[in-house]
């Protein structure tokens, strides 16, 4: 007989092929089907693994491209893929696409925005508007912050509204 861990064990095990593509789908979605049919080959993209209290870019912060076609430019993250060091910025490192292609009509052009590598952003100092790396301290009151290490002032945490519009800094406690 088999033990009830290991059977679940076994269950939430999930079995990844070496040669996945990842993207910004998920993985049950027919757009990352597509991107990953039976059979297709690829080379296996390494990704540098970062521990969850090292990474420093939230979603709502600004931050500037420091690499590629978009370099100098400052934009706010919008989307954050911790699994592979990925932050999406909001009209930036953009490709054009036609979406709704039918048979007789060529579908609407857009621009959808690419992941960026985390090490090819840098977190945007409120105080000077200058890119700056970032260390996590503790405050006196024992409160994890973000601090600058160029100008020492402490970077806010964004405040993010949710899609339904509530802001939980500002329930009523």
């Amino acid at each position: 007989t088999m033990r009830l861990t290991a059977l679940l064990s076994m269950a939430a095990r999930v079995v990844v092929p070496k040669d996945l593509r990842y993207g910004t789908n998920r993985p049950w979605t027919p757009a990352a089907k597509r991107l990953n049919p039976p059979g297709k080959k690829r080379r296996k993209v390494f990704v540098e693994p970062l521990a969850p209290e090292d990474w420093s870019v939230l979603r709502g912060d600004t931050v500037e491209i420091l690499a590629g076609k978009d370099k100098g430019k400052q934009g706010k993250v919008i989307q954050v893929f911790r699994h592979r060091n990925w932050v999406i910025l909001e009209g930036l490192n953009t490709h054009h696409r036609y979406v709704g292609k039918t048979g007789d009509y060529r579908g609407t052009y857009i621009a959808s925005e690419a992941p960026i590598l985390l090490r090819d952003v840098a977190l945007v100092d409120p105080s000077d508007r200058k890119p700056t790396e970032v260390e996590w301290k503790f405050t006196e009151q024992g409160e994890r912050v973000r601090v600058a290490l160029r100008t020492g002032r402490i970077i806010p945490k964004p405040v993010v509204e949710r899609r339904d519009g509530i802001v939980p800094q500002q329930w009523k406690g």
